[in-house]
């Protein structure tokens, strides 16, 4: 008999995470092999409280729909199980029958679907488990880039961009901007603010890393000396980054459920550092949080990204109805055919380190990005319409030159 196949989502949500959910569910209606398709609510904890969303009856305009939707859709979850919960999440598989799972998620969620796939393998229940990858933060190992961060990618580097040239109008009032960008951890999308940049007095001037050592002294060396030359300065930190004792900078929030930092109001380095840059330096200082707008904003989609995140939902539903399991789907590289048919067994994921941004992404100085990670990194963001740029012209200088040749 065929057995019901089960999608979750879990972890920060992105702007194309529901374009996956979307290519699964539309090709696993056009396989034989899966009987229902269900969504679990708000991940593993749908499956606690027997809350089960039926996906098999969506039309094809409201999967058209989904596809464009940002969020996740079925529900996201942070929540860490403990041994007795994840035992009652098999059961509630057993009693719904479920034959399949699609997870779709980041670090975190790698390890619980390897979990999940261990717990069922213990107690002898036939399940094939097979992680999706998504995040924006690009920091999942064993894949060239995640669904999510092209999208993540084009909306801070259109910010710095844009955000840039509105300081250079006001450089007669405003000094500085110094932009936060999410990555706890790694710098892949604050290196993405400078995917735009054009010449070296475009915005940003400045990227600060968290793979990167960083100091105070440092920031306001760099801050000074550009100042000096521009007259404003335009800078990008990531929200993780760290001195070299590997202590994040800026005052401490409060933790999450996993443990992890929360910058709250008046907290997190953009707003500490914005402190010692006025205190410091004397200049005018404003403080940009986009925070999650970078990664739900769909106005910002990259369609490169969005292509890819429904392929590989297609990919997904294919590979469990021909029988694979305890594996992610791993993307080798941007590739308009096929790009997300290799795959990677689970336990490898779930042991290995975060992904981090390589030191030769950025420059020699570490304040900016290469040309390798631009040649990385711009296809991912697809296309963006060019800006203008005005010439000045000094008409008394004109007037001189003039009268001088008279």
């Amino acid at each position: 008999m065929k057995r019901n196949l089960l999608i979750g989502q879990s972890g920060g949500p992105t702007a194309v995470i529901n374009a996956t959910l979307a290519g699964i569910i539309r090709a696993a209606k056009t396989l034989p092999e899966f009987g229902g398709v269900y969504g679990l609510a708000h991940g593993l904890e749908g499956a606690l409280n027997g809350e089960f969303i039926d996906l098999g009856g969506l039309t094809g305009e409201m999967l058209d729909i989904l596809e464009k939707t940002p969020g996740a859709a079925l529900g996201s979850s942070r929540r860490k199980l403990d041994e007795t919960e994840y035992a009652r999440v098999i059961e509630q598989f057993r009693a719904w029958d479920i034959g399949y799972l699609a997870y779709l998620g980041g670090n975190g969620s790698m390890w619980v679907a390897n979990h999940l796939a261990e717990i069922a393998a213990e107690q002898d229940y036939d399940l094939q488990i097979i992680g999706v990858p998504k995040t924006v933060d690009n920091d999942l190992p064993c894949t060239d880039h995640t669904p999510g961060y092209g999208s993540g990618a084009r909306f801070i580097a259109l910010a710095a961009r844009d955000a840039g040239l509105d300081l250079e109008a006001m450089q007669t009032f405003d000094d500085v901007v110094i932009l936060e960008s999410m990555g706890r951890d790694s710098g892949w999308l604050a290196a993405a603010s400078g995917l735009l940049k054009e010449s070296d007095e475009d915005a940003p001037h400045l990227i600060y890393v968290p793979e990167i050592p960083f100091t105070d002294l440092q920031l306001i060396a760099d801050v000074a000396c550009v100042h000096g030359q521009l007259g404003h300065v335009f800078v990008v930190v990531a929200e993780g980054i760290r001195d070299a004792a590997g202590e994040v900078i800026g005052r401490q929030g409060e933790k999450d459920t996993l443990g992890r930092t929360i910058h709250g109001l008046g907290s997190g380095p953009a707003m500490y550092l914005a402190g010692q840059v006025h205190q410091q330096l004397g200049l005018q200082v404003r403080v940009l949080r986009p925070g999650v707008i970078g990664r739900a904003m769909s106005a910002c989609v990259s369609e490169v990204d969005r292509e890819e995140a429904y392929r590989l939902g297609e990919a997904v539903a294919r590979l469990l109805a021909d029988g694979e399991s305890g594996v992610m789907v791993q993307n080798t590289g941007l590739s308009p055919t096929n790009p997300y048919m290799a795959t990677i067994p689970l336990a490898t994921v779930a042991g290995a380190d975060i992904k981090r941004l390589p030191r030769d992404y950025m420059d020699a100085n570490g304040k900016m990005i290469s040309e390798a990670f631009r040649d990385y990194a711009l296809p991912l963001i697809g296309d963006v319409q060019s800006v203008a740029r005005l010439k000045k012209t000094n008409l008394n200088h004109r007037d001189t030159e003039s009268a001088e040749k008279r």
